[in-house]
């Protein structure tokens, strides 16, 4: 949260590097420049005070430090000079370097010595009672040192190299030592007139000499332990983005300040959250910053060569930045929660607990005691079990932002930045210049105008580019929509929001031209209308509007809307249904709604790793989703035309591109194809890009496959999935030229793999690749390369698979019956209307509640099986007077069928009268009819 109390500025020193230290006794603080001027400033004076000043430097100030009865200071004329204290009386020279610039100089804890570090690759330790006692640091960099710090015991000596390590030295022998080599923790700067090299890439040891602190390469403050030399623990928020320029401890250890792009930052070391933030000097970054040893203030010097005092950092009722509390001395390593003194019983023991010995101030005791942090397997003398006070971090959620935009700086940002073109905004002070510029001038024409509303948003669709401005005194916000091409007279339209609204997010959608759309006469153009708009309002809706400016409905949002980014059917919107989680996620929503009936055809979460952001949201060149986040994760909605199907697929990782492997590089999303991820690429800590507008660069999209499978593999799975993406897109159509191009397309990829897996004898794998062909004649050359092979089983099997095609449904008959299907199963379910249906209704079988039926048992022998028993006392008989044919078969005789027809009446008398509904098993024929009809 930022603090009640303000910051006093004075201008100091002119525009470049600067440096800023407190006197011991801290009255006293002393600011260099490179105005060769080293100022003493007063901390108990205001803002008017006339600060005395030193001239002895022939160049500029890089360093400054105060010792023991003096103070120091270091330039580019590679000397160090000495003062007496709070006095601009020179008192000597200490020492010098070998014609080479002074970097920094750190004072040991007992003020007794100096380190001097240089662009020399040695360290001078250098004793100020004699200074001819010097000890030389060599062979621990390859580079110049940028920076030295002390640790607290005085026995060993950090410094930081713009190679990008940090070398720690034992010097508590007669022989000074390297003890360890810390390497990948600050970052590599080279260019020693780069912004970069100003930077604070310190080493800045805790009081308790257990670990320091050091600004990160990736934008961390990272803790280092002194017994393993590893990283412990870090700081860091997500809402801070950008290097960290300046680093310093209280003077007890218990506040971490840091310095980041234009704000001052106050961290709880405890804790590893950001407590109190104070703006810093607008266009400048922060060099160095200092805590005062003796009272509760905070200084720091910034590239515009001003000194600000911020008194009283640390608002009254937190824990002292200065006197000594149990919470100072918490450790950087492995810990848990102590319990709290019980509500009942007895107080602990002050000694065994380490209770603050400054009294029952509350507040200093819930810090110093209950919230202390124990190293793991400490064993302390405990009262008895209580409740256990723990503070839980939250995550910070991601604000509103408009993809493709930037912040202003220099007077300049981008207001849209994507694959149609540019919104660039310059600021006149009193109006803005926008410019318009299109990547594609064939068809549509760039354009520029004067805008006296200081538009904050815009949005470059296919049809149109859309502005908003924020609200200011007595008139509201509003959006302006300005078509690229209209034969009507009046183009473009103004949509008011009601007073007390803002607006937090815009998209322009709308079908690709079909022509030109540079001619504004009625030839012009084409009648595919002027795209849709849609607008995010501070009132948590989303309202929809025609081309033409018709409101068409108004959506309400779930939860905090984040961003949105709008395709040719639909818009994605981007919210957070609830809260962040306490391990970091943000806990984002993805919603897809179309714009012909406003339906929500997918509502997915979205894959961004814990710890990480959003960056950048759009659509492909064929249309579908695709996000980009923090992490480097470049993610596509697959099925996205399939409602409630649809699937986030890890595109790529841009950590893994082979052209960023050793380089300190980020990417900027603009837009994303089947092959290339469209970007402008960011060097060293740049954030966003800046003036001039850089080249958009193609990088090759590969799936973030962690087997080294061939490459074609790879190109074989991308295909595959928009070949999927464009058949969803087909209706009820059977196929495209566009999707029989590609298909023809993957089983070349196909085949080449089926080849390599022949040639490998791998079977399984060569079955596999053929079962995704497309084609007929593909499976037969896939076929042919079996035998080649001489593979013949393998032939055979791929012969019964083109046969099995051949005679089954092709894969694009089966799309199609998938896409009817899903069309199917998502119809609206149609229910009758109440009191209109006179049908009766329909009957209710239930087996189990039907009622019994008794059959009776009929034999040949019963007296209903006369007739039977009667025939077969005849069948010998009619046998002798049966005549037969010439070729020795019997001809039928008239009365067999009426025998046979008989039998089977008189058999089905056998069953009983039962209900009619019963089931009875059918009678079985009697020997009679069997022998008959084995005879015909």
């Amino acid at each position: 949260m930022a603090s009640t109390s303000k910051a006093i500025s004075n201008s100091a020193h002119q525009q470049g590097q600067t440096c800023v230290a407190f006197s011991r006794d801290g009255k006293i603080a002393y600011t260099g420049g490179l105005d060769t001027l080293v100022r003493i400033w007063h901390t108990n004076q205001g803002e008017d005070q006339e600060p005395e000043a030193a001239y002895e430097a022939d160049e500029g100030i890089t360093a400054v430090a105060a010792a023991e009865g003096c103070w120091l200071s270091g330039g580019y004329d590679s000397d160090v000079r000495k003062y007496l204290p709070g006095k601009a009386q020179f008192d000597g020279l200490v020492t010098s370097a070998a014609g080479v610039s002074i970097r920094c100089l750190a004072v040991d804890p007992s003020g007794k010595r100096v380190a001097v570090a240089s662009d020399e690759l040695s360290v001078k330790i250098v004793d100020l009672d004699e200074i001819t006692n010097v000890v030389v640091l060599e062979g621990g960099h390859k580079k110049r040192i940028r920076k030295t710090t002390w640790h607290p015991s005085g026995t060993i000596l950090t410094t930081s190299s713009s190679d990008g390590t940090i070398v720690a030295w034992n010097i508590s022998d007669t022989e000074a030592k390297v003890e360890n080599v810390i390497d990948g923790v600050i970052p590599e700067v080279v260019d020693p007139e780069s912004p970069e090299f100003m930077h604070d890439c310190s080493a800045v040891w805790h009081p308790s000499g257990q670990y320091f602190f050091a600004a990160s390469r990736t934008h961390e403050i990272v803790a280092i332990s002194r017994s393993t030399w590893t990283k412990t623990s870090s700081l860091s928020d997500p809402n801070i983005v950008g290097a960290t320029t300046a680093l310093a401890l209280s003077a007890n250890g218990v506040y971490l300040a840091s310095a980041c792009k234009q704000e001052i930052l106050v961290w709880s070391v405890q804790t590893k959250r950001v407590l109190w933030r104070h703006p810093g000097t607008p266009n400048a970054f922060t060099i160095q910053i200092a805590f005062s040893p003796t009272e509760n203030l905070l200084a720091w010097t910034d590239t515009e060569g001003v000194l600000s005092r911020w008194r009283d950092a640390i608002p009254a009722g937190s824990p002292d930045p200065v006197r000594q509390t149990a919470a100072s001395g918490a450790q950087g390593t492995t810990t848990k929660r102590k319990p709290t003194p019980p509500l009942w019983g007895e107080e602990p023991d002050a000694d065994a607990e380490g209770v603050d010995q400054y009294g029952d101030d509350w507040i200093i005791d819930d810090l110093g005691d209950g919230m202390e942090d124990e190293p793991e397997g400490a064993k302390a003398t405990r009262a008895g079990d209580g409740f256990v006070k723990e503070m839980v971090s939250i995550t910070k959620a991601q604000p509103a932002f408009q993809p493709g935009s930037t912040p202003m700086e220099n007077k300049k940002r981008y207001l849209a930045y994507n694959m149609v073109g540019v919104i660039e905004v310059t600021d006149q002070d009193t109006h803005h210049i926008v410019n318009v510029e299109f990547h594609d001038r064939s068809t549509r024409k760039g354009y520029h105008f004067t805008d006296h509303f200081k538009y904050d948003l815009g949005s470059l669709g296919e049809r149109g580019a859309l502005f908003a401005c924020p609200p200011e005194l007595d008139h509201p916000a509003h959006v302006i929509y300005k078509p690229y091409g209209t034969w009507s007279t009046q183009g473009d339209w103004t949509y008011a929001l009601p007073n007390g609204q803002h607006v937090l997010g815009l998209a322009a959608g709308g079908e690709k031209p079909m022509r030109s759309l540079r001619d504004p006469s009625s030839s012009g153009g084409d009648i595919q209308g002027q795209g849709n708009i849609v607008i995010a309002t501070s009132s948590g809706d989303l309202t929809f509007l025609s081309g033409s400016g018709m409101e068409r409905i108004v959506i309400g949002v779930e939860g905090e809307y984040v961003t949105m980014a709008a395709a040719e059917e639909y818009v994605l919107v981007v919210h957070r249904p609830g809260a962040t989680t306490i391990d970091g996620s943000q806990s984002l929503v993805a919603t897809l709604i179309s714009f012909e009936d406003f339906q929500v055809l997918q509502e997915k979460p979205l894959p961004i790793p814990k710890g990480h952001t959003l960056r950048w949201i759009g659509t492909t060149e064929e249309g579908a989703p695709a996000i980009y986040d923090s992490a480097g994760y470049i993610h596509l909605m697959i099925h996205h035309r399939r409602p409630n199907r649809a699937a986030w697929a890890r595109l790529m990782d841009t950590n893994l591109l082979e052209r960023k492997q050793g380089k300190d590089e980020s990417y900027w999303p603009v837009g994303l194809s089947q092959d290339t991820f469209m970007c402008l690429i960011l060097k060293g800590r740049q954030e966003h890009p800046g003036f001039p507008r850089p080249l958009i660069q193609e990088l090759p999209v590969r799936l973030p496959f962690r087997n080294q499978d061939p490459v074609d593999s790879l190109i074989e799975e991308r295909y595959r999935i928009h070949v999927n993406l464009a058949r969803d897109a087909l209706g009820d159509e059977l196929t495209s030229p566009d999707i029989d191009k590609r298909e023809v397309e993957l089983d070349k990829q196909l085949i080449k793999l089926i080849q390599a897996s022949c040639k490998a004898d791998k079977a399984p794998r060569v079955i596999e690749l053929v079962k995704r062909l497309h084609f007929t004649n593909s499976i037969a050359a896939a076929s042919q390369l079996a035998g080649f092979y001489r593979l013949i089983g393998l032939q055979e099997k791929i012969e019964a698979i083109k046969l099995w095609r051949e005679n089954n449904a092709t894969p694009a008959e089966e799309a199609r019956e998938g896409r009817r299907g899903f069309t199917y199963e998502d119809a609206p379910l149609v229910r009758p209307k109440p009191f209109q249906n006179f049908n009766p209704p329909p009957k209710v079988d239930r087996p189990g509640l039907a009622r019994s039926a008794g059959i009776a048992e009929q034999t040949e022998f019963t007296a209903s099986s006369v007739a039977i028993r009667a025939g077969r006392s005849r069948a010998p008989q009619a046998s002798d007077s049966r005549s037969t044919s010439p070729e020795g078969k019997r001809k039928r005789d008239d009365n067999d069928d009426d025998l046979s027809s008989n039998a089977f009446d008189v058999e089905t008398k056998r069953r009983a009268v039962a209900e009619s509904d019963a089931v009875v098993p059918s009678p079985k024929p009697s020997a009679y009819i069997v022998i008959q009809s084995g005879r015909a």
